[in-house]
C-alpha cells in the first residue's frame, strides 16, 4: 500500500531510447527553433538512465521506435499511484501506439490498469502533478476537463485540484515536488498564476514553496531521497543556487543534462515513468 503522505520512493522506472526521428518529426506542429543533436540527446538520456539505476531502480528500457518520434517522453502515457495505472489519452495524433505499449507493460508488471472510457477526453501525464497528498491537474491545450475528471475517478481517495495553464506548456513545465510537502515553481507570470490557483484551491495549505527565476529549472525529479535538477550553468545558475540553498545541506542532489530535449519544450520529468511494483 502507498504510504501517506507518499515519500517518493520507487522501485521501478520505464524509459525509452531516443529515436533518430525525434530530430525531424517530433511535434512538427511546434515552433522548433533549434536543431536537435541526436547523438548528444542519446548521451544525455543514457546518463539519465544510469542515474536511475544508481538510485536502485529497476529500469525497463524500451527500444527506440522510429515510428514514434515522441516515444522517449513516457511520462505522458500514464499516471501511476498506489498500484493503479491510469492510461492517458495524449491529444497529439499518432501517440496511441505509445500508450498501447505502456499499457501492456504495466499490466505485465502487475499494476491495475484503468482506461479512460470517455472518447472526448484528452490528458497527458505531464499535466498531472502528485504531491503525495493530492493531485493537481493542469487544464491545457493537451489536457481537457474530461481528462482531468478521469484522474479523480481513478484515484478517489485523493483530492484533485484543477488548474488552468494559460499557455501551451504542460503543468510540470512550471512546478515540481522537490521534498516532503515542498514544491519548486518558476517565476514567470504563468507560474505565479498557477501558484495563486494552488494556494486558493488546494486541500492542503502547508506546502513549502521555493520560487525560482527560471520556469525550466523548477522541473526536478525527487526520487529515493535525492533531488535531480538542471546543471548550475550560466543559464540556470541563479535558480539552481536558490534551489539548493533552500533545500539545505542535508538534502542529496545532483545534476542532469536536458539541453537537447529542452529544444522541444520537454523537461526532466518527461523522460521516465516511475512506479512501485505491487508487493
Amino acid at each position: 500500500m502507498l504510504t501517506y503522505p507518499f515519500d517518493f520512493h520507487f522501485t521501478s522506472a520505464i524509459v525509452s531510447r531516443v529515436p533518430a526521428s525525434l530530430k525531424d518529426a517530433a511535434l512538427c506542429q511546434r515552433d522548433i527553433r533549434e536543431v536537435i543533436n541526436i547523438d548528444k540527446a542519446r548521451k544525455q538520456h543514457q546518463d539519465y538512465i544510469a542515474i536511475l539505476r544508481k538510485l536502485g531502480l529497476d529500469v525497463i528500457e524500451l527500444p527506440a521506435d522510429e515510428s514514434l518520434p515522441e516515444g522517449v517522453f513516457v511520462d505522458d502515457t500514464a499516471v501511476i499511484c498506489d498500484g493503479i495505472a491510469l492510461i492517458c489519452r495524449p491529444s497529439a495524433p499518432g501517440r496511441s501506439k505509445e500508450v498501447d505499449i505502456i499499457r501492456t507493460l504495466l499490466r505485465r508488471e502487475g499494476l491495475q490498469i484503468v482506461d479512460i472510457k470517455d472518447s472526448s477526453a484528452t490528458i497527458d501525464g505531464s499535466d498531472v502533478l502528485f504531491t503525495g497528498r493530492e493531485f493537481f491537474v493542469g487544464l491545457s491545450k493537451t489536457t481537457n476537463l474530461s481528462g482531468a475528471k478521469a484522474v479523480a475517478s481513478a484515484f478517489p481517495e485523493y483530492p484533485v485540484t484543477l488548474l488552468r495553464v494559460k499557455k501551451g506548456a504542460h503543468l510540470k513545465n512550471y512546478v515540481s515536488i522537490v521534498g516532503m510537502d515542498t514544491m519548486a515553481i518558476g517565476g514567470s507570470d504563468i507560474a505565479k498564476d498557477l501558484l495563486r490557483q494552488m494556494e486558493e484551491m488546494s486541500e492542503y495549505k502547508s506546502y513549502k514553496i521555493i520560487t525560482l527565476p527560471d520556469d525550466t529549472a523548477a522541473n526536478c525529479l525527487w526520487i529515493n531521497d535525492t533531488v535531480f535538477h538542471l546543471p548550475a550553468d550560466q543559464r540556470y545558475g541563479e535558480s539552481i543556487r536558490i534551489l539548493t540553498n533552500r533545500l539545505g545541506p542535508s538534502v542529496s542532489h545532483g545534476e542532469l543534462q536536458n539541453s537537447e530535449f529542452a529544444k522541444i519544450d520537454c523537461v526532466l520529468s518527461s523522460r521516465c515513468l516511475l512506479f512501485n511494483r505491487p508487493s
